[in-house]
């Protein structure tokens, strides 16, 4: 069957599950039903497969066809699935520090009891002997990739290590009896859990902190570091552009009633210039009523004075003919 991408999910044939791939021609990256941890490629049961710890398979769907769409679509969105495989790595890790701390009591339980003087020469023992396993480790990784020289440098950091360790072992040794310093003092490997002998030899410390449990741990403490970063700076971005769109909300808010309250007053403005016209009309009118009477009394008066004027000049031409 060919496989066809889409923006969240893809179409793929899984042999040997028939149900399994009806489920897979629906999936998207996106489903809850995803290993969020297996699109970032750091789950679990991914590293540690194969190894003494090997957790078999994953509860949720792993399929790189989907991490390959996921990578693809993440290029133009953010799904921000760095925060579901913090909180699984969180999980895993929190639930191997707990066995760490519980074999580390069961050793104090079963293991012969020695003094704080003696168990600190024994600790500088264990933390040689780590140098050690780890540098013989990286000595195998460059022999492997060809890197001669750089690896004979390691080599000699070995031999300062190996000559360190054979000083603190004396110091040890001659701190406590030969019957006691001969039994296995054992440690607990603080990134995989793992039991260390304080007697182990140069074989065994590489094997140990060169294979792949001990990496495989160091690989998912180490990507769950980097999870909490991306996951710290993402969230602050997420907070900060939060703020910002709220900020505008309220600009734009403040924008809104400053608008208002500009239309409120120069609507109650343009009211009080209205009214103030008016009464100036009502004004000029009543004042231009008031003149007109006035004239029109002062015709009256005038026309009344002129008759009376009239009147006495007409009775006084009367009376003087009378008396002619």
């Amino acid at each position: 069957m060919p496989a066809h991408f889409n923006p969240q999910g893809s179409v793929r044939k899984a042999p040997h599950s028939p149900s399994r791939d009806t489920t897979r021609q629906r999936i998207k990256f996106s489903d809850d039903r995803v290993c969020k941890s297996h699109l970032l490629n750091c789950c679990p049961h991914d590293v540690l497969s194969g190894t003494r710890m090997d957790l078999g398979e994953c509860l949720k769907v792993h399929d790189l066809a989907l991490r390959a769409d996921y990578e693809i679509a993440s290029k133009e969105q953010d799904f921000f699935f760095e925060l579901d495989a913090m909180d699984h790595l969180q999980s895993f890790i929190a639930d191997c520090d707990r066995r760490t701390e519980v074999a580390k009591k069961r050793l104090a339980e079963t293991q012969e009891e020695i003094s704080a003087e003696v168990a600190a020469k024994a600790e500088r023992v264990h933390e040689l002997n780590e140098e050690i396993g780890k540098l013989l480790a990286k000595v195998e990784q460059l022999g492997a990739e060809g890197n001669v020289e750089e690896s004979q440098k390691v080599m000699d950091e070995v031999e300062k290590a190996r000559a360190k360790k054979r000083e603190a072992e004396e110091v040890y040794r001659n701190s406590m009896p030969a019957s006691s310093f001969q039994q296995q003092k054992l440690r607990v490997c603080e990134v995989c859990s793992a039991y260390l002998g304080l007697h182990d030899n140069d074989r065994r410390l590489a094997d140990h902190f060169g294979g792949k449990l001990h990496l495989g741990f160091i690989e998912i403490r180490e990507k769950l570091e980097e999870l909490k970063r991306v996951v710290a700076e993402k969230q602050e971005k997420r907070n900060q552009e939060r703020l910002k769109r709220r900020e505008e909300r309220e600009r734009e808010e403040r924008e809104k009633l400053r608008r208002s309250r500009s239309r409120e007053h120069r609507r109650h403005r343009s009211r009080s210039m209205s009214r103030e016209r008016k009464r100036r009309t009502r004004s000029k009118s009543r004042e231009k009523r008031h003149r007109h009477r006035s004239r029109s009394s002062s015709r009256s008066r005038s026309r009344s004075h002129q008759r009376s004027g009239h009147s006495s000049r007409d009775r006084s031409r009367e009376r003087s003919r009378r008396r002619y």
